[in-house]
């Protein structure tokens, strides 16, 4: 008797959770952003919402909760229930460096969510106020050798990819004082004002300060020469191959545990937006390209990327605080 109660109990469940994923979504569905509002987080959310409300019939809701270099955003979505209404759509830093840097960690970006998809990347440059006297990488290094401690490399936060590879740079070759600020636009507005010389940010980050012409670009993380820098030489053909390639990629996750039927339609969706002309014009002006990765692929890359930024911060020589 008992066990025919459980079988029954057990075929209960079951066909209540295949009902709630196939009448998903009942309601709006929150994009958790863990930086400050208005940041690039909001701005990818709002890119794609136009495509996906109408599909899915909800809207996407971006709330944004900064702070720890985006673990208590990510803490609190690993936290959810995994009911598809709750979604942390994060940058690279809160899944793969984070955990490398910190010795108390609110989340587990590997085993504690579930990856949907890496909607974007921003390959990362490197540039320096115009009054810094150098046009390449290799002068920049000569002149970190020749002035060691004297520039200050500027970083939107601790933790950051800007702050790592900052930090990894100047560590190469002679040193460099590693000042963060609370967001892009700062450290932005500070490499524009001479308070930071060097600064290793995505395109959309520093568009402002490119068009007013107070920096300049004098290498790219990239595999191949930018489109946008044509003449600007990679770092591996600078000679600093250990800088490979970096970039500042969004990606979305859920909490463990969410009906994997749910993760399809959200990935569906979100390749479905990205195939947009009109999104691709869009992302391609704020300097981001499309990726669209499937769960598999971006939990696969997530891992693989971690295993990389842990040998560039200890490289660094960025202790966990």
């Amino acid at each position: 008797m008992k066990t025919l109660q459980r079988f029954i109990a057990a075929s209960a469940l079951l066909f209540a959770t295949c009902a709630t994923a196939q009448e998903w979504p009942t309601k709006p569905i929150r994009f958790l952003n863990p930086n400050a509002a208005g940041g690039l987080g909001e701005l990818v959310t709002r890119i794609i919402a136009p495509v996906v409300e109408p599909r899915l019939g909800q809207r996407l809701i971006v709330e944004s909760k900064p702070g720890a270099g985006g673990a208590i955003g990510a803490a609190e979505i690993a936290r959810s229930a995994p009911d598809g209404y709750s979604f942390l759509i994060a940058p690279t830093n809160v899944y793969v460096v984070i955990p490398h840097i910190s010795k108390s960690v609110p989340y587990d970006p590997i085993d504690g969510l579930a990856p949907v998809s890496m909607i974007v990347d921003a390959p990362v440059i490197v540039v320096v106020n115009n009054g810094l006297p150098v046009k390449s990488l290799k002068e920049l290094a000569g002149y970190i050798h020749a002035h060691p401690g004297q520039l200050n490399v500027g970083s939107p936060g601790a933790g950051s990819p800007a702050h790592i590879l900052g930090e990894f740079f100047g560590r190469l070759n002679g040193g460099m004082l590693h000042i963060a600020y609370k967001g892009a636009q700062p450290v932005a507005v500070a490499i524009q004002t001479n308070e930071v010389q060097v600064l290793f940010p995505t395109v959309a980050a520093i568009q402002a300060q490119l068009k007013g012409g107070s920096v300049r670009v004098i290498g790219t993380l990239t595999r191949t020469r930018m489109n946008e820098f044509p003449n600007v030489p990679t770092a591996a053909e600078s000679g600093f191959p250990e800088l490979g390639e970096a970039g500042n990629w969004w990606g979305l996750s859920a909490p463990k545990g969410i009906d994997t039927r749910i993760v399809e339609r959200m990935y569906a969706e979100i390749r479905n937006a990205l195939s947009d002309p009109g999104v691709k014009k869009r992302f391609a002006e704020v300097g981001m390209v499309t990726v669209g990765s499937s769960p598999a692929e971006f939990g696969q890359f997530i891992r693989s990327e971690s295993a990389r930024w842990k040998r560039i911060v200890e490289k660094a020589g960025i202790k966990p605080e």
